[in-house]
């Protein structure tokens, strides 16, 4: 990585950025991870914003970042000390609409650019879709750049009244697994790790991510049982945690169902390297993190068409509809029947996998705009 001079090429002191997290999803808090370890690299001097979990969980100090704690709220207490840290900064970048809507109520009444990166589209249903519209709205004007990390982001933001809104280069931050090296290292975990989920003989099937109902493990399980009739049948794995699991337990034992839950995993990296295909029911990224890594890790991929994901696969993955169980029953089957179409997936997944950002491509993107942004105005 290039260092550059830590002043800024105005011949001023060095830029001064605050980056706000809120909750933060796994996604966003990787980026501004990533993120910040690039701008500290050239010179930019960065606090983050986040509360002390997301501190200790992606060490923001430790890649030479002012961490100052705020919870994710909204409440006068939350935003005086969010207001009190950008006291001196030079731009605003804040991450996710929470973050957004705090940092312009901390901001207002200066005159302080505000970057937003939105990285997943919010979604509400009845009068709370109508207050999810009213909120991306406040975001949006209040924003001099929005950054949408799909395409269909970057047109929702300029629905609510954005300025300036433009694609991002969101890249997919260092691996939270193994699966980097050779294939030949990939083939030699794979017995072991197949061995230990009980799929030596048959099929395995992996999807990620947390146990909510949006993620559309119903409609996955719902496409299991067209499965059973195969020989061998095939073992799904669900690896991930959350409110759903007695009641996908529940169905599993009551139906039959060949599939394992095994919880939050901390070697996701090896089980999606072990597996034949990896699947994608539901998803409200839009940059999924499992659909990169199964195409990074050369594991065809079935996954639904919604929000940016058609977009982010290309050809490079089988597409069904969200929430249909009969479209991704048949192409799980069809794979599964299909060597040579696995094989052009995996090949196709990799030219993909080029075509996306690198971590440098998202730092050089951002310091362009925070450089826009800050520039002096020539004197007329």
């Amino acid at each position: 990585m290039s260092h550059v001079s830590s002043h800024s090429p105005h011949g001023h002191a060095p830029l001064r950025t605050v980056q706000v997290l809120g909750g933060g999803s796994a996604g966003s808090s990787a980026h501004v991870r990533s993120l910040t370890s690039g701008l500290v690299a050239r010179g930019v001097r960065v606090t983050v914003c986040a509360p002390d979990t997301a501190d200790q969980a992606y060490d923001f100090t430790g890649v030479g970042a002012d961490h100052v704690p705020v919870p994710r709220r909204g409440d006068p207490a939350s935003v005086a000390a969010l207001r009190a840290a950008c006291a001196d900064a030079d731009l605003v970048h804040a991450h996710g609409l929470h973050a957004a809507l705090r940092a312009a109520l901390a901001l207002s009444g200066r005159r302080v650019p505000l970057v937003v990166t939105w990285h997943t589209p919010a979604h509400a249903e009845g009068a709370r879709a109508h207050l999810l519209r009213l909120l991306e709205r406040r975001v949006a004007k209040a924003s001099s750049v929005v950054l949408g990390s799909s395409s269909d982001l970057v047109d929702r933001a300029r629905s609510r009244g954005a300025r300036d809104a433009r694609l991002a280069a969101v890249a997919l931050p260092a691996p939270r697994r193994a699966v980097v090296g050779s294939e030949d290292d990939a083939d030699r975990l794979r017995p072991k790790a197949r061995a230990e989920l009980g799929a030596t003989d048959r099929p395995l099937l992996m999807a990620i991510g947390s146990l909510e109902r949006h993620r559309g493990y119903e409609t996955l399980l719902d496409a299991t049982r067209a499965w059973r009739r195969l020989d061998p049948v095939p073992l799904l794995v669900i690896a991930g945690e959350g409110p759903l699991r007695g009641e996908l337990q529940r169905r599993i034992e009551d139906e039959g169902l060949p599939v394992r839950l095994v919880g939050r995993r901390d070697d996701i990296g090896e089980l999606l390297s072990a597996a034949d295909l990896a699947l994608l029911p539901g998803s409200r990224e839009s940059r999924s993190v499992l659909a990169q890594e199964a195409l990074h890790a050369r594991v065809p991929l079935v996954a639904v068409a919604v929000g940016g994901i058609p977009e982010l696969v290309g050809d490079a993955a089988e597409l069904v509809p969200y929430g249909d169980s009969e479209a991704l029953a048949a192409a799980v089957e069809g794979l599964l029947a299909d060597p040579a179409r696995r094989e052009l997936l995996k090949d196709k997944g990799t030219l993909q996998t080029a075509t996306w950002p690198t971590e440098d491509d998202t730092v050089a993107q951002v310091l362009s705009v925070y450089d826009e942004l800050t520039r002096p105005m020539p004197l007329t």
